[in-house]
C-alpha cells in the first residue's frame, strides 16, 4: 500500500512536533500554529488524534489532556515516502536514473556519504 504524504495541517503539526523533540500538549502546538494562521484548538486536537490513530504520534495522559510526540523521525518519514514513490514504478532502475540525474551537487554528496555508512565495505 502506498504511503500518503501528510496533508497541509498534518505536515505543519508534524513539523512542530519534530522541531520540539519532546512530548507536548495540544495547546503548545496550537499556540505555535497561531503565529502564522488562525486555527481552532479543536481543529488541531482532531488532527493530532487522527495522526495518533494512524500510528504517527504517541500520546500519554497528562492531567486532563495528553502529551503527544512523533513515533518516527522526519528522516524516517521521508525515507518511507521515497520507498513508496519508488514502488509505483514498473522500472525502478529507470526511476533511479531519472532521480539521480536531477540531484544537486550537495544532494549527490549526501547520497555518497549515506552509501558509505550503509555499505562501507562496498565503498572502500
Amino acid at each position: 500500500m502506498a504511503l500518503r504524504q501528510f496533508g497541509e495541517l498534518e505536515a505543519a503539526i508534524m513539523d512542530c512536533l519534530w522541531r520540539y523533540g519532546r512530548p507536548v500538549p495540544v495547546r503548545e502546538v496550537v499556540e505555535d500554529l497561531q503565529k502564522d494562521r488562525t486555527i481552532a484548538y479543536t481543529t488541531v486536537l482532531t488532527v493530532m488524534d487522527k495522526l495518533h490513530k494512524k500510528g504517527w504520534l504517541r500520546r500519554e495522559k497528562a492531567g486532563r489532556g495528553h502529551l503527544y510526540e512523533p513515533l518516527v523521525s522526519r528522516e524516517t518519514y521521508t525515507a518511507r515516502l521515497m520507498r513508496s514513490a519508488l514502488a509505483t514504478s514498473n522500472n525502478q532502475a529507470a526511476a533511479f536514473v531519472h532521480f539521480l540525474s536531477e540531484l544537486s551537487t550537495d544532494e549527490a554528496q549526501a547520497l555518497q556519504a549515506a552509501m558509505r555508512i550503509v555499505s562501507p565495505e562496498k565503498n572502500s
